[in-house]
């Protein structure tokens, strides 16, 4: 039993959506198919993957059904984490009734909570931008509003996976959506909370398009780990 992590697989969308990546380059063509192929290879019925965000293009949670049940299908637990393009998110209680009612049985939410796997608190949060300038670039937002929210929901999420390990650490993995740090700038909430919480290292999606940084990275004293599924080539990355 193992923990591997990816993000970004940016599902079709569901019927009537199905939404191409391959204006995004070569390494989308067919990227849905070879995610696929990479993660059977790789995941056991018994292994967990954490999916950090932006899993499908669907809108609303009913045009997501389609993407979502392609990924029960696949093989392992998944703990999933919302992404800044995955709409069709709900309140846990409403996504769990949906994966019910759907017979949706190896995906978990997450958020303001914890989880163990493999003997690891898994826990985490979407994250936001690392800049105002960044976000401005896509969302006309309260940037330090929403910063400092997710902040708390890491802290929440943080706190849950201490009190799963009696308060020790090293069993953490923490899981973002959005980087903390990248190209020099940093979310400075949520920053902070890693820092007051004693986290040396951290797993975020999020950047793809681009691969030229290291896969893992220091900046802040804390290490940066990518999960994007194109920079990954669409593997599931292991964690432990």
């Amino acid at each position: 039993m193992s923990v591997f992590a990816i993000s970004d697989l940016h599902l079709p969308g569901g019927a009537g959506i199905n939404k191409s990546m391959n204006i995004f380059g070569p390494r989308w063509q067919n990227h849905t198919s070879r995610l696929e192929s990479s993660w059977r290879a790789c995941i056991g019925g018994t292994d967990t993957v954490v999916v950090a965000g932006d899993i499908s293009w669907a809108m609303t949670l009913t045009d997501a059904r389609d993407d979502l049940l392609f990924l029960d299908s696949l093989p392992g637990r998944k703990i999933i984490i919302e992404g800044n393009h995955d709409y069709w998110w709900q309140t846990t209680s409403k996504l769990d009734a949906f994966f019910t009612e759907n017979g949706i049985k190896t995906i978990k939410p997450l958020r303001a909570d914890a989880v163990m796997a493999d003997g690891l608190a898994i826990c985490g949060t979407r994250g936001w931008f690392s800049s105002e300038a960044a976000q401005c670039a896509s969302y006309d937002a309260d940037y330090e509003k929403i910063a400092r929210r997710e902040a708390s929901r890491l802290r929440a999420s943080i706190d849950a996976a201490l009190a799963l390990t009696g308060g020790d650490t090293a069993p953490l993995r923490v899981f973002l959506h959005f980087p903390a740090s990248f190209g020099g700038e940093e979310c400075t909430p949520i920053m902070e909370t890693l820092r007051e919480r004693g986290i040396s290292r951290v797993w975020f999606g999020h950047v793809h398009g681009s691969y030229s940084y290291p896969s893992a990275y220091e900046a802040g004293g804390i290490m940066h780990c990518a999960t994007a599924a194109d920079y990954l080539g669409f593997a599931p990355r292991l964690i432990t």
